[in-house]
């Protein structure tokens, strides 16, 4: 399938209703930008947590903590990144690199696509740098999402944690939109640890890896009809041994 073709089915519900219901809740994820005000229960978000918590790790090792903000807790903690964005406080350099010094090929268009592909869906044209900044802030509110989750992991684990991690975050992400919930996975939280740190009492020896929206997706939001296109198989997968 080309990309083309795989963009128009993750969006098409008809295609999305062929798929057993694992598959389904795969294919239609996607990172929502706008959420709905409708609550979680805590017992939905206990289940999710739960069966994420199947993920594998290295000798069973399950090194993921998760902190759950909901409320006053969670719109102070907003409140105070805001403060901090756009102040342009720095100091809170987040330990780590999620991305290369140097962007490359393919990597580098792919990146821009994104970028370009969410600020045209949301009207937001060249140069239009205070809009932007203003989208990103988004990031820090979760979106308006009712729930918003931290995720941290011990600062003397190594890559393969980091993957088992990884793991656990996809879990979750498929988990949700088994209950008909949506997500939306966010590194920028990182950037502002220190300020995560003192509000929630995260200890200094667990490295603040990303946050993550929970809630119901706005239907209506025009930023929810955004979908990167995905990359066909045959671009990243060789099939070795299967001839004849």
């Amino acid at each position: 399938m080309d990309t083309e073709i795989s963009k128009i089915m993750a969006n098409d519900e008809k295609y999305l209703a062929t798929l057993n219901p694992v598959d389904r809740a795969i294919a239609s994820r996607f990172s929502a930008r706008a959420f709905l005000k409708t609550p979680v229960e805590q017992s939905e978000i206990e289940h999710l947590l739960e069966v994420a918590g199947w993920a594998p790790s290295g000798t069973n090792m399950q090194p993921w903590q998760v902190y759950v903000t909901s409320g006053v807790v969670q719109k102070n903690l907003s409140d105070a990144i805001c403060k901090a964005f756009f102040s342009g406080e720095k100091g809170h350099d987040r330990g780590w690199k999620y991305y290369p010094d140097e962007f490359f090929e393919p990597y580098k268009g792919r990146r821009r696509a994104c970028g370009i592909g969410l600020y045209q869906t949301l009207g937001i044209g060249k140069g239009e740098t205070e809009k932007m900044k203003q989208q990103r802030a988004r990031n820090y509110k979760f979106f308006d999402a009712p729930v918003g989750m931290i995720i941290t992991i011990h600062q003397d684990l190594e890559v393969g944690s980091w993957m088992d991690l990884g793991m656990f975050l996809q879990n979750v992400m498929v988990s949700a939109r088994g209950q008909g919930l949506h997500t939306c996975p966010q590194a920028a939280f990182s950037d502002y640890h220190k300020i995560i740190r003192s509000h929630l009492n995260i200890p200094d020896d667990e490295i603040v890896v990303c946050g993550m929206s929970l809630g119901y997706g706005d239907p209506d939001a025009v930023v929810n009809s955004f979908r990167p296109e995905r990359e066909p198989v045959s671009s990243y997968a060789r099939f070795i041994g299967f001839e004849g």
